[in-house]
């Protein structure tokens, strides 16, 4: 027979609230005896309390959401072992939840995790953000933003990176190595990080007297294939570069593939760099040359805000007075592409 927190109390000789107290840790007005009574039967009866009814008593599961576009970019493992690891620190179980970049896989985890009673979510949105607003509108738990900016009055936090300053010092690192035909191969501009990442492409050129030529300019996804594809562009519209900006790092490796298929040098004909620092930017040959974003650090700090807004009444009802937004910065990676 499953044992239940009514026979407990029977047990100890108190009432069912006192033994939701002392399991709870809410224990403070009740003395030493008493609390030993019950945990003395809990002991016996090998009780294991009940999730969700702990859930209902303190109104916390300890289960948050995070929700990111797509779990084979190794960009973003490194975002979900940071929030992984806070959440451990904290007695926090995470639910990850991959949308392969599709807004309505986003809307049906959203939706699911609010059901299933999480107490917060971290998301990283799809690139299809047109109706974000209207579904987070339907969202009763705390949201944080990370990587991926957008802009709703139901996000009481973001843990953001400086895109355009990062893209900024990847494209002047690349004129100051002489190089001033610089093609950019971006992912879709339906994310604020890559227009981010264009006006600082931009940005650095007018800085250093270069024109900006939009025949240079490649939209696409932030994948090895839209590398391979991006190349393929350029080169059959003969344009002339001397060296490719990526929007990742896996679009970097793409590119220098597909270049080296046609029969190009890196760096020696053609300079490629990346951003990011994935893991498989120090394997590839030559090794990438890349702009690093702090993947672990934004999946930590997202964590640790979002814990902060479930300790706080005001912002877990979504009563905050405005978004706190933490910006990190980025470091040039020079290795052996440029």
């Amino acid at each position: 027979m499953k044992i239940t927190i009514k026979e407990i109390a029977k047990e100890a000789g108190v009432s069912i609230a006192t033994v939701s107290m002392i399991l709870n840790n809410k224990d403070k007005n009740i003395t030493h005896a008493t609390r030993m009574r019950v945990l003395d039967a809990v002991k016996k009866y090998n009780y294991v309390p009940n999730a969700m009814a702990g859930s209902l008593v303190t109104q916390k599961t300890h289960i948050v959401g995070l929700i990111l576009p797509d779990i084979t970019n190794p960009f973003f493992p490194g975002i979900a072992r940071g929030a992984e690891d806070k959440a451990n620190e904290s007695g926090y179980s995470i639910i990850f939840c991959n949308t392969d970049d599709k807004l309505e896989v986003e809307e049906k985890y959203i939706e699911t995790l609010t059901k299933k009673m999480a107490d917060g979510i971290i998301i990283a949105h799809s690139s299809g953000s047109e109706k974000m607003s209207e579904i987070l509108e339907r969202c009763k738990v705390p949201i944080i933003l990370i990587d991926r900016d957008f802009y709703s009055e139901k996000i009481c936090g973001k843990v953001l990176v400086n895109n355009l300053e990062g893209a900024y010092k990847g494209v002047s690192h690349l004129i100051n190595k002489g190089y001033t035909r610089i093609a950019f191969l971006s992912g879709s501009l339906k994310t604020r990080t890559a227009r981010d990442r264009l006006e600082g492409y931009r940005k650095a050129l007018s800085d250093n007297g270069l024109k900006y030529d939009e025949k240079l300019v490649k939209y696409g996804e932030y994948k090895i294939e839209w590398g391979k594809d991006g190349i393929n562009e350029l080169l059959s519209e003969k344009r002339q570069f001397d060296s490719i900006f990526c929007g990742n790092d896996l679009i970097a490796i793409g590119a220098i593939k597909e270049l080296k298929k046609n029969g190009f040098s890196i760096p020696g004909d053609v300079g490629v760099m990346g951003f990011d620092d994935i893991y498989l930017a120090g394997l590839v040959e030559p090794s990438l040359t890349t702009v690093r974003q702090p993947n672990y650090k934004m999946g930590y700090q997202a964590m640790e805000l979002l814990l902060e807004t479930l300790n706080d009444p005001d912002k877990k009802s979504n009563n905050f007075k405005e978004t706190e937004v933490i910006t990190l910065g980025t470091e040039i990676i020079e290795r052996n592409s440029i």
